[in-house]
């Protein structure tokens, strides 16, 4: 698995590319934390990561925003 041991933050993966770029990874071996605007989309993605056998967390609200980063960067590094 080309990802194994490696953690990729995907933004706007609720959906379109974004979901697709997250599920792609976490088939190589990522583990991915979905962001996206709208926490159901952002929750749907992980859940179709983890049915087809990958890892993921959902961290909803806007990756442009600092508070939001930072939290993402601290779900990360306590997971």
């Amino acid at each position: 698995m080309r990802f194994a041991n490696k953690v990729a933050i995907v933004t706007g993966a609720g959906g379109g590319i974004g979901k697709v770029t997250a599920l792609l990874l976490a088939a190589q071996g990522a583990f991915v934390a979905v962001n996206d605007l709208d926490e159901a989309s952002a929750l749907s993605s992980v859940a179709d990561i983890r049915s087809a056998g990958g890892q993921a967390l959902a961290i909803p609200g806007d990756a442009s925003d600092e508070t939001v980063a930072a939290q993402t960067a601290i779900c990360l590094i306590e997971t």
